[in-house]
């Protein structure tokens, strides 16, 4: 590994508005094709565009949850270039001057953790779509173009070329993920095209200036974006070693060959021949929209994580898991609070654990309510008041899931009550040891083993439903004679 491999992102976050970013046009998702274009969105004669003020306090959103500078003033631009899905023969865009600049962004893998820089954020609108399968028998080897999605407002966010691995690029891309969603500015769905990665990959030898890049362009998965970022370090370390160049150019990663490919020479910025919107005044951002703005955001992950550590003694790792998600962590500080004696790692293992599993079983998340909070506080007393056994409460728990009823009315329709009677226990410990001399001579000469098997004959005898402190107590006690 003599080489020093460079990565930056560029993500296309699309702004969660019901509208357009210049026009009132619906940027609802599966509309039949053509049917959500107005007259704005592909500039006939005689319009106007208007800025979408939601679209711009979710992008003033961002800014301030990065730690970023707001621009208070910025300036629509128009960045040309002709495709069959861009009706205008332009793209409405930010160029000298985003609304945000900077910030930067905490990462956490194996190596540690690690703060990746942002460029910058700016404001702009999709393009529409052109769609080149599935357009019947009849339009087999054509096209077909879709402007529905032109004009949606959408945030691209710009990093610094600061990540050294794909390992950091798909951690950076998750983390991103996780807070345009967090703040409530992107739902975050990447099949539907709402959140996806271009890749800038360049190769150096360590100390050298930066290396030609290559863009592979609109990634919509975490894990095609580690596969194409792989494949092309790999492509360009080859050529370089073989004593090739590589060419700056934009590729296409296609999953099913596991590679990229080039799909067009990569253009600079001045062939974009960008200049300020005739149409659009500059915009600008006051101290009192800003502050406003400001009050909106919920507590951000990282404060939160370093709340629950503080707060709640729970592990770095326990953190980090329950704030993959607002609807995560919201839903385990609402089963905390509902719980008789409070117990945050109780409740951490269950959500991250067993809850988590489940839901993943079902293809659902933590936005969709399976189990009320309420409902899970009452499974966690009745294990710590001693009422079932950990085991007991897995399939209560699944149960519930299934609409069985409350904790206690399935503890009572399968007969999952807990044995804790330590007079019936001291009888079955009785029981076992007399009919296993063996097994307490081996426990006695000091093999352990000897001493788990008695618990799990215990264990047999009650058909689960002793109480396992109460079992080893018994049997440590009777054992010491």
């Amino acid at each position: 590994m003599n080489w020093e491999i460079v990565i930056g992102l560029e993500t296309h976050a699309q702004l969660s508005t019901a509208s357009k970013m210049f026009s009132g046009g619906s940027t609802a998702f599966g509309a039949a094709p053509n049917t959500q274009a107005n007259a704005v969105d592909i500039a006939l004669p005689g319009v106007l565009p208007v800025a979408n003020k939601g679209a711009v306090e979710r992008a003033i959103r961002f800014g301030l949850a990065i730690g970023a500078t707001i621009n208070r003033r910025s300036v629509f631009a128009r960045k040309n270039y002709f495709y069959p899905d861009l009706p205008k023969g332009y793209q409405i865009s930010q160029f000298e001057l985003p609304i945000v600049q900077g910030g930067e962004i905490s990462i956490v893998t194996k190596e540690g953790e690690k703060k990746i820089r942002l460029t910058r954020a700016h404001l702009e609108e999709d393009a529409g779509k052109s769609l080149h399968e599935g357009l019947g028998q009849l339009s087999q080897g054509m096209s077909g173009i879709d402007l529905n999605r032109a004009g949606t407002p959408l945030l691209e966010i710009v990093s610094e070329p600061d990540m050294r691995s794909a390992e950091e690029a798909v951690a950076y891309a998750k983390t991103l993920h996780s807070l345009v969603r967090w703040i409530g500015i992107c739902d975050g769905n990447m099949q539907e095209g709402s959140f996806r990665c271009d890749a800038n990959v360049s190769v150096r030898r360590p100390g050298a200036p930066l290396g030609t890049r290559t863009e592979t362009k609109n990634v919509n998965s975490f894990r095609f974006l580690e596969r194409a970022i792989e494949f092309e370090i790999k492509r360009q370390i080859e050529i370089l070693e073989d004593g090739g160049k590589i060419v700056q150019e934009t590729r296409l990663y296609d999953p099913d060959r596991d590679e990229t490919r080039s799909m067009r020479t990569k253009e600079d910025a001045q062939d974009y021949r960008d200049f300020p919107d005739p149409d659009l005044l500059p915009l600008h951002v006051s101290k009192e929209w800003l502050e406003s703005v400001r009050k909106t955001l919920p507590e951000l992950p990282q404060a939160k994580r370093d709340r629950y550590r503080n707060e709640y003694g729970l592990s770095s790792y326990d953190a980090n898991l329950l704030t993959e998600t607002l609807e995560k962590a919201e839903y385990f500080e609402a089963t905390h609070k509902l719980l008789k004696r409070p117990s945050p790692k109780t409740v951490a293992n269950w959500v991250n654990g067993e809850l988590s599993a489940l839901l993943n079983e079902r293809g659902v998340s933590f936005l969709q309510i399976l189990i009320e909070q309420k409902a899970l506080a009452n499974l966690l007393d009745r294990i710590h008041d001693g009422t079932i056994s950990t085991n007991a409460a897995k399939e209560i728990l699944h149960g519930m899931a299934r609409g069985e009823g409350t904790p206690d009315e399935i503890i009572e329709k399968r007969g999952l009550r807990q044995l804790s009677d330590s007079g019936a226990i001291e009888k079955i410990v009785d029981d076992i040891l007399a009919r296993n001399a063996k097994q307490v001579e081996d426990y006695r000469a000091g093999k352990d083993k000897a001493f788990n098997s008695l618990v799990g004959q215990v264990m047999k005898a009650t058909q689960g439903k002793a109480n396992p402190a109460q079992v080893n107590e018994i049997l440590k006690r009777r054992l010491a004679r």
